[in-house]
């Protein structure tokens, strides 16, 4: 007899299925969650447009939350209904329900700024951020960067899977070569470590893992900043070793950011921010830094322009001084 599934291992698998990452599951996972208790655990085929209107009004109203929390917890909502449910919305002008995010002018750093921010990152996360800020990387996108992402011969890194879910080429930094070179023998060295240890596997995509079943063992796929720790797999419950943790690498940006005594709100975002501006000041198109920040639109990278635009407004003096 066949035991049938909870309704949140069900969203869990459709996740897996559709190859989210484990924080969009988690994060998925707690708003529906959170949704059906909000509702005294009624099941959500039970519910509908009034049900979701309550819940976000309460989120908005009572907890006070970001427009952009909001938005999140709401796409979680969706996905239940559309993915696991297989509830047409499209009646039901759900459109409508999202909260207005304000967009906000990026915070951007001087080239020197940078320059003392990644002077004062401790060593081994060092290499990480050079690479964030001379390749304009999302966090995640260099996080996941493994051994056969980096090109020596034709000095360029691949970008698989981004966010954009766009693969994208960029230029390595020359400066940063060696150092590479470097890396990849430190993590090949680890790695012949952990296999004679009887470890060694590292997360590969499912539909890959399926179809190279022994790919998770092999150096190439072997993450290109790891953890200095072997850990357990929270999906599998294998126990491998994984790239360096966001929270550990965000944490060492901001601690670096008050050695350098900036007043600015430095996040691990503010390098691609800076990238793309400094890139812009330097005469490269607005097309060709489309292509290398992985935008879908121009639209996106556009905002550049403005930062520019507002920089230049600096040059322009008050009255009081004429």
């Amino acid at each position: 007899m066949q035991v049938k599934k909870k309704l949140l291992d069900l969203v869990r698998d459709k996740i897996r299925f559709k190859h989210y990452s484990y924080s969009t599951e988690r994060t998925y996972v707690h708003w529906i969650k959170h949704y059906i208790f909000f509702h005294n655990k009624k099941h959500p085929i039970e519910m509908g447009k009034v049900e979701i209107e309550a819940y976000l009004t309460k989120l908005a109203t009572k907890d006070k939350v970001s427009p952009t929390t909001q938005n999140q917890a709401f796409s979680a909502i969706l996905f239940l209904y559309k993915e696991v449910l297989g509830v047409d919305i499209s009646e039901w002008n759900i459109q409508a329900l999202r909260a207005q995010e304000r967009k906000h002018i990026p915070v951007i750093l001087t080239k020197d700024e940078v320059k003392n921010i990644l002077q004062n990152i401790p060593m081994e996360y060092s290499l990480l951020a050079y690479l964030m800020y001379g390749c304009g990387l999302r966090m995640s996108e260099a996080l996941s960067l493994r051994i056969k992402d980096i090109d020596f011969g034709f000095n360029k890194i691949y970008i698989w899977d981004s966010k954009s879910l766009k693969d994208r080429t960029v230029p390595l930094p020359l400066k940063l070569k060696q150092q590479l070179v470097s890396q990849v023998e430190l993590v090949t060295n680890l790695h012949q470590q952990d296999l004679n240890n009887g470890y060694g596997s590292v997360f590969i995509p499912y539909a890959l893992e399926k179809k190279y079943p022994k790919s998770k063992f092999e150096t190439k796929w072997q993450f290109l900043f790891p953890m200095k720790n072997i850990s357990t797999d929270p999906r599998t419950k294998e126990q491998r070793r994984h790239h360096v943790h966001p929270q550990t690498l965000g944490r060492n940006i901001k601690v670096a950011s008050q050695k350098a005594n900036l007043n600015k709100r430095v996040t691990s975002h503010i390098f691609r921010h800076s990238y793309a501006t400094h890139l812009l000041q330097a005469g490269i198109d607005l097309r060709s830094i489309q292509e290398l920040l992985g935008h879908k639109s121009v639209e996106t990278t556009m905002i550049y322009t403005h930062v520019v635009s507002e920089m230049n407004k600096a040059k322009l003096i008050s009255p009081l001084d004429f």
